[in-house]
């Protein structure tokens, strides 16, 4: 049995579509924990990003995972690549930053964002995650969560009435 996530059978994972990513740390490891290492991996995210032709929507780096909320741009842009991208060049900027062995765990899981669901309600999921598990009161308090394409703003409204 494999230990990576299944894909969906009839899928492509190409094209326009949005799509709500987890990473897992290996061994599920405390590693996005200071501004430093959150910054440099976002960095990196964001140059994959441009590179695949994918927006972050939005971003939340947890202590032992990451969530990801993207839109491709194309209808060439391929998730698979990017996601391959995004684990890549974090866990090369982990490597050169901190001379750590492996950054993440084997695959990711991916939820293909559907016509009837709302990216401001999974927005607002992922965003609201560290209030979830008990690290702040209020998704604003969070530092290490946000928006390559809202502005501080917009995530306002969303947290508010789930319109940004």
């Amino acid at each position: 049995m494999s230990d990576r996530p299944h894909r969906l059978p009839h899928f492509s994972y190409v094209g326009i579509h949005q799509y709500s990513l987890t990473f897992c740390t290996l061994q599920r490891h405390r590693v996005f924990v200071t501004a430093v290492i959150v910054e440099g991996s976002l960095d990196q995210i964001s140059r994959a990003a441009r590179d695949h032709e994918f927006a972050i929507l939005a971003y939340c780096f947890m202590p032992d995972h990451l969530h990801l909320l993207v839109e491709a741009l194309s209808e060439t842009s391929d998730l698979i690549a990017f996601a391959h991208a995004v684990k890549q060049r974090t866990s090369y900027e982990h490597r050169c930053q901190f001379q750590n062995g492996a950054l993440w765990q084997k695959g990711y899981f991916e939820h293909v964002v559907r016509d009837d669901e709302s990216m401001k309600t999974q927005a607002k999921y992922i965003l609201e995650n560290p209030v979830r598990a008990g690290l702040v009161n209020e998704p604003l308090a969070y530092r290490f969560s946000g928006s390559l394409v809202f502005t501080s703003e917009d995530l306002i409204d969303l947290w508010r009435d789930g319109t940004p």
